[in-house]
């Protein structure tokens, strides 16, 4: 068996599902904007359900389950949970050692609040890396879903990632994401200021719950150093919102291994959003049984959907899935 069927997690349902909606769609080449590797050393769980090293090859075998047999590239986030805090180190290293042999890869670094500006900035330029990871739990607020961006992404870190014209991958929080006024605040102030850094808000601005976007996304209207990156967002609206909105050109495609490998999908309800799972008690509807199917796949067709109703043309779509991050990224 080879590696890529070793590493496969597709089903009949995903294997039909792929042939019907996603082959006749998908770009010849593929830039994945939004994806993690890991060691069991510092994540207890993984794709398939139990601790193992994720690195650079198996991710390659991970991700035809999604795009076939498609050349891929990528941006790799450290994946790290909030009780091995202490190995950030370690991670950020399994990313530097990941992209070291392919050129068209980038890497980002996970910071946390109180980490030295200088500190990032010596130790982003010893492994090669090319931009900033943060993330809400590593905040002291409680509870960390409500915390404003500073208490995790403070503005002496963004300062430095513009000085050295990083990205940084934000997931911001607030019951209301992009319509929230704290939200829109730091992002207008962070990305006004500090021109010379990209801020990707992450899950298509996290609209999970699309009117959010609808609300929220205007107020973001003029800033050149806003992108996004679509990640296991299932609601075609979110992204239909972006390119309705702001355009196309700095929305990104992003598969956010390991989640895509998790089967179910999120949805939007009340003004808020849901997760439901393979084990959630959802799917026996009425008269037949429904398989849950991989969680980046229902990601990808939304995508889909978006650049249909949006009436993107070929070219453009191939800017969602490879063109933009290219630029964002500097690929060549």
């Amino acid at each position: 068996m080879s590696t890529a069927e070793t590493l496969s997690c597709l089903r009949d349902v995903d294997r039909e599902f792929f042939a019907r909606e996603l082959d006749p769609f998908l770009p010849d080449r593929i830039f994945d904007a939004h994806c993690h590797l890991w060691s069991k050393d510092w994540v207890p769980w993984s794709v398939i359900g139990k601790p193992q090293d994720i690195s650079y090859s198996d991710y390659m075998g991970y991700i035809r389950d999604l795009h076939g047999e498609r050349p891929t590239s990528a941006m790799f986030i450290p994946y790290v949970t909030v009780d091995h805090k202490d190995r950030i180190p370690d991670a950020n290293a399994w990313i530097s050692k990941s992209i070291a042999d392919d050129p068209k890869c980038r890497g980002s670094f996970f910071v946390r609040p109180e980490d030295d500006p200088e500190y990032v900035r010596q130790e982003v330029r010893r492994l090669g890396l090319n931009g900033l990871k943060c993330y809400h739990t590593m905040a002291s607020t409680t509870p960390t879903w409500e915390a404003d961006i500073p208490d995790f992404l403070p503005e002496s870190l963004i300062k430095v990632a513009h000085e050295e014209e990083w990205f940084i991958t934000l997931h911001m929080v607030k019951s209301r994401a992009v319509a929230d006024p704290s939200n829109i605040h730091w992002i207008k102030h962070y990305c006004k200021n500090y021109p010379g850094m990209k801020l990707i808000l992450a899950h298509s601005a996290r609209g999970f719950q699309p009117s959010h976007n609808l609300e929220g996304l205007a107020e973001l209207k003029g800033l050149d150093n806003v992108w996004f990156d679509s990640s296991v967002n299932c609601e075609p609206i979110a992204h239909q919102a972006i390119f309705r909105i702001l355009g196309h050109k700095q929305f990104m495609y992003g598969s956010d291994l390991p989640i895509s490998h998790m089967r179910g999908r999120s949805l939007s309800a009340g003004d808020t959003f849901i997760w439901v799972y393979e084990n959630t008690p959802v799917w026996d509807e009425k008269h037949r049984k429904i398989d849950p199917i991989l969680i980046g796949l229902e990601h990808l067709r939304s995508v889909k959907w978006a650049c249909w109703s949006e009436k993107l043309s070929d070219s453009a779509v191939e800017d969602v899935f490879w063109n933009n991050a290219a630029r964002c990224f500097g690929v060549t």
